[in-house]
């Protein structure tokens, strides 16, 4: 048993095996505390290792936390990839592999720098190397900021922290509690437990806090269409007209709702496809006093845009296909929506012909989409998870966040339910209500707290009606977005890359 404990590979299965517990600390499970506990483990399993070694601990980490949180992008590449089954769970090891860079970065920084060599450096300096990795991964070939320990929160005792700093100070006291409590455990030094005691209790305590207030007299009616189009149908052309006629009779039967939100690419075709259906549901929208948003594809001298359009009731008038406003999405998926490297790849697999996947970008700032009197800030599918995008769009009249979005790719697992998690964080930064208009779920709408006040079953057809609330007042977030945390974590790695240099130079003269 004593060589089994001292064996070289426990330590790295030990640490695959707790970063893939922490996957239990997201939707659809929610256990919060796993990930506080997580990171714990982790950290504790680094004590006393070379940075070599750390760094394959912190692998290992990232392989477990990967493997099963993202399980879910293996569904889109296996079912609608085209690929063998062999090259799909290459691919996808491949991309496991590659995140899990970031947490092996963390594990041989937080070794190679000494950082739990006291209990502030260890309850300061491994939370600022924690998001610095984070950072990386959310910036990275465009980024995947997926799977942020923050976003265990949403339903925990440190959600309120998100109006404040975002999810990522969120993380950051995550980090600092287990950086601080792996320390005491380590030593033995219980007397200082007040230290991962009140950042638990600062955090908690924020909940206090009042940002923003509802204002029931801008209360608005909204009606979202929840088509259910499989997506191995969707875009065939003898589906075209069933799928167009479907959301216009659920629409048709909701004409009392202010504003009517059909998902993402509702519309089967391109919009240049079909201006006279759009001319028609624009001008019975008119007729009904309502206001139509719906998701559609877009293009313009050899440029495809996956767009969002208003029609009915907006400030710029009866609809014209030359001269419509549109939002145009500006952040890209990977491989979904455009191809890395595509002379080289698209050539290797189906995979990389996916339907739809050579967009072009939009701008970064875009006008906010108005329908019906309500301004809203726009993030399509995808987008949700970059809060510094949406926070850079949000103006002084931006009433709601919309995100229109297609979970279909991802089938019955748990990668919607994580979307919808992202989508309720995104509600409680801003304090403003998210609108979520999806193919076939999650379709729901959350108040600006991030509590989910109406929600569709999944892969149901259906629509989704009620009175939504918008907020007046901005948060902390919304004002200064996470700059004072990047800040504070450039402070804290200055002043102790100075201190690190001074010791060196005091040693040398010596």
């Amino acid at each position: 048993m004593n060589s089994l404990m001292t064996h070289r590979l426990t330590r790295p299965l030990a640490a695959a095996f707790v970063g893939a517990s922490t996957t239990l600390s997201f939707a659809p499970f929610s256990m919060w505390p796993f990930a506080i506990i997580s990171p714990l483990l982790l950290i504790i399993l680094l004590q006393n290792q070379s940075t070599k070694r750390s760094a394959f601990i912190g692998y290992c980490w990232g392989l477990g936390l990967f493997a099963t949180g993202i399980s879910w992008v293996h569904v889109s590449i296996d079912t609608f990839g085209g690929m063998p089954k062999i090259a799909s769970l290459i691919l996808m090891t491949l991309l496991v592999g590659y995140l899990s860079l970031y947490s092996l970065l963390f594990a041989a920084l937080s070794s190679k720098l000494k950082a739990h060599q006291n209990l502030l450096v260890a309850s300061i300096l491994v939370p600022a190397l924690w998001l610095i990795c984070d950072w990386l991964r959310g910036w990275a070939l465009s980024g995947f900021p997926w799977l942020l320990l923050g976003y265990s929160q949403i339903d925990g005792p440190l959600a309120h922290l998100a109006p404040i700093g975002g999810v990522d100070l969120i993380t950051a006291f995550i980090i600092g509690i287990a950086s601080s409590s792996a320390y005491l455990i380590r030593h033995k030094k219980w007397h200082f437990s007040i230290l991962p005691l009140a950042l638990f209790a600062i955090g908690w305590l924020t909940h206090l806090a009042t940002w923003v207030t509802p204002d029931k007299s801008r209360a608005q009616t909204f009606a979202l269409v929840q088509g259910n189009v499989q997506q191995e149908l969707k875009w065939l052309p003898n589906h075209r007209w069933p799928t167009l006629l479907k959301y216009m009779d659920h629409t048709r039967d909701n004409w009392d709702a202010d504003i009517i939100i059909w998902p993402e690419a509702a519309i089967p075709a391109f919009e240049s496809e079909v201006p006279k259906f759009m001319q028609t549901v624009d001008l019975q929208a008119r007729d009904n006093d309502s206001a139509v948003i719906t998701g559609v594809l877009t293009q313009k001298d050899g440029h495809f845009f996956n767009s969002v359009t208003t029609l009915g009731v907006n400030p710029h008038g009866a609809y014209n296909y030359a001269t419509q406003h549109r939002y145009q999405k500006h952040h890209l998926l990977p491989f979904g929506e455009f191809v890395p490297l595509e002379k080289w790849l698209r050539p290797l697999a189906p995979f990389f012909n996916l339907p739809m996947s050579s967009f072009d970008r939009g701008a970064y700032i875009q006008d906010n989409i108005v329908a019906n009197g309500a301004h809203m800030v726009v993030a399509l599918c995808y987008e949700i998870i970059f809060n510094q995008q949406l926070r850079d769009n949000v103006t002084d009249n931006t009433d709601y966040i919309l995100t229109l979005s297609n979970d279909a790719w991802f089938g019955h697992s748990i990668g919607p339910l994580q979307h919808m998690e992202i989508a309720r964080m995104r509600a409680l930064e801003f304090g403003m209500p998210v609108i979520r208009s999806t193919n076939n779920g999650v379709t729901a709408i959350t108040d600006y707290q991030g509590k989910v006040i109406a929600q569709l079953p999944q892969f149901v057809e259906d629509v989704l009606k009620t009175e939504v609330i918008p907020t007046n007042g901005k948060t902390p977030f919304v004002i200064l977005g996470n700059a004072p945390l990047k800040w504070f974590v450039a402070l804290i790695i200055a002043v102790f890359c100075a201190y690190r240099i001074r010791v060196r130079l005091k040693k040398a003269s010596a």
